[in-house]
């Protein structure tokens, strides 16, 4: 059997006692030994020369009695700064790269999470996201023991104390005006971590010429502004997969933008002879058309239906004139409406605005059809007004040639008598045929009032086959410009 002699247990007895950062002195006083280092050493030194006067066995008691105190023991924040020396020495860890070896580069792992899509401003070409976006990277000059702190594996600290990578967003055009989060965490393993969430106003080059049945992909470029790559590289744990999972997950809004998908590259960029490390984000999303279709596009479309349903208007009168030329002007300020929306700048002339300029010249190919037709039975109204005037003068002159000249004619008192019953004779028969004359105009004029001129007749005609000529081309045109809409929907 092996005996263990007092000094054997005194020296195991300090070693447990070191561990839990306790001595005779904290016992007796209750006080952290590295206040008093010379006494902690004086008490160690009278413990050990105690220890051989006490008989074998009895400071097996002292053991339990430290091991209790051990498990009941707490720790705290300011134990760990004390050994970090973060006290005096605070300010050199945010002076410079935390590494030992200066030609070692500081690898950052940088991973983005999309929570939400604020606003995709056309007009300005901007997109503005809100993003999470988590950074790690290691200090070299931090570590402690977890089992000497009670188990404390990681703390916060307020962010100006540490060193933290000079990243920047290319694509960013105004800085989140919110403070960034005040605390990063620092690991025993020497990781320093940091969260932030912002709001950004990026540029992003939109493609609006499917529009409203568009898709957009905006970047977000991440980079360092003045490191090269030899000195901080950055990397992503994250596949695009996952960080497409993690975005779906946390996201919230549900507004005009639907959100498909998030891919990450790691690329390296030369500016001025320096290479860089970047990691490029882009965020995938698609618009919700619903709003538009409502509010533009079927408004156009039923105006449209009311410029076809102008043809069963007659053209004798101006109401089918004023109205034509209304349906053009609300044309006129829809498209005012959609030039606010658009952007200037666009490389192809958006699929809406020629389904807009398309429409418009139909209709006004129907106007001036319309106004054409109206010239022509203008001309067959002119020419009945000539008509008329000509047989209003006609009776007045037979009625002046057939009046007699003189009444008290020599020659007609004279053989007054004898001639009587002949001239009784033919005046009848000559009102008679007078009677039938006026007949005969009266039905004439009636016929001509019930059947219409040549031109008249030629406007129905016209008006006949300019319809079925505008139907098939409003068909085609909706069919062409539906089929465009569809096959780069699917694309």
């Amino acid at each position: 059997m092996i005996m263990t002699t007092n000094a054997e247990l005194t020296s195991s007895y300090w070693r447990h006692d070191r561990i839990c950062n306790l001595d005779l002195w904290d016992l007796s006083v209750a006080q952290p030994p590295f206040f008093f280092p010379h006494m902690s050493k004086l008490i160690k030194e009278n413990v050990l020369t105690a220890s051989k006067m006490l008989p074998p066995g009895s400071f097996f008691f002292m053991l339990l009695f430290t091991g209790a105190a051990c498990s009941e023991r707490v720790c705290s924040y300011r134990e760990v700064l004390d050994h970090l020396n973060m006290t005096t020495q605070s300010t050199l860890y945010s002076m410079t790269r935390p590494i030992k070896d200066y030609k070692k580069p500081t690898v950052v792992s940088l991973e983005v999470i999309l929570y939400a899509i604020l606003d995709v401003r056309e007009l300005d070409q901007t997109f503005i996201p809100y993003v999470w976006i988590f950074t790690r990277w290691q200090n070299d000059h931090i570590s402690w023991d977890p089992e000497q702190f009670c188990g404390m594996k990681n703390i916060s600290l307020p962010t100006e104390l540490f060193w933290k990578p000079d990243l920047t967003i290319e694509e960013m055009i105004e800085k989140d005006k919110a403070p960034p989060i005040p605390y990063l965490t620092i690991l025993s393993s020497g990781h320093v971590q940091v969260k932030n969430d912002q709001v950004l106003l990026s540029t992003c080059k939109l493609h609006i010429y499917q529009f409203p049945f568009d898709r957009q992909s905006c970047n977000l470029t991440f980079k360092s502004v003045v490191h090269p790559s030899g000195e901080l590289q950055l990397l992503h744990m994250l596949s695009s997969a996952e960080a497409t999972k993690w975005s779906r997950e946390v996201m919230r809004t549900r507004n005009e933008w639907i959100f498909i998908g998030m891919t990450v590259v790691n690329k390296t960029s030369s500016v001025f002879g320096i290479e860089q490390d970047m990691i490029v984000y882009t965020i995938s999303m698609k618009r919700r058309p619903m709003l538009y279709i409502i509010n533009f596009l079927l408004p156009i479309l039923f105006f449209l239906a009311l410029d076809l349903a102008s043809f069963f208007i007659s053209d004798r009168g101006g109401e089918k004139l004023s109205f034509k030329v209304t349906i053009l002007l609300a044309i006129t300020v829809m498209q005012l409406i959609l030039n606010e929306i658009l952007p200037c700048s666009s490389n192809k002339i958006p699929l809406i605005v020629v389904y807009c300029i398309g429409i418009f010249a139909l209709m006004m190919l129907s106007l001036l059809e319309t106004i054409f037709v109206m010239y022509l039975m203008g001309k067959d109204r002119g020419g009945e007004d000539v008509g008329d005037q000509t047989e209003k003068k006609s009776p007045s002159c037979s009625c002046i040639c057939k009046v007699p000249t003189d009444e008290n004619s020599p020659e007609m008192l004279t053989d007054g008598r004898l001639t009587e019953s002949s001239s009784l004779g033919r005046l009848s028969d000559e009102t008679n045929d007078l009677i039938k004359a006026f007949t005969r105009l009266l039905d004439s004029k009636k016929e001509n009032e019930d059947k219409p001129g040549y031109w008249t007749r030629l406007t129905v005609k016209i008006n006949t086959v300019f319809f079925i000529i505008y139907l098939t081309a409003v068909s085609l045109f909706l069919a062409v410009i539906s089929f465009i809409w569809q096959m780069n929907h699917q694309e």
